[in-house]
């Protein structure tokens, strides 16, 4: 799998890069919004796409 499909999954409450994932940018053209867990915050909070 190639570099430019990977993407960086930040916090938003502390603003920390706590994932990586990949996705087609092809397909999904605006940034992804996920719910994960967050080690630092010891919640499930939003995770929004970064560059």
């Amino acid at each position: 799998m190639s570099q430019d499909n990977m993407i960086k999954l930040e916090c938003v409450d502390c603003k920390r890069i706590n994932y990586h994932s990949r996705k087609n940018k092809k397909v999904l053209k605006d940034r992804l919004e996920l719910k994960k867990f967050c080690a630092f915050c010891k919640n499930h909070t939003l995770h929004k796409e970064t560059k």
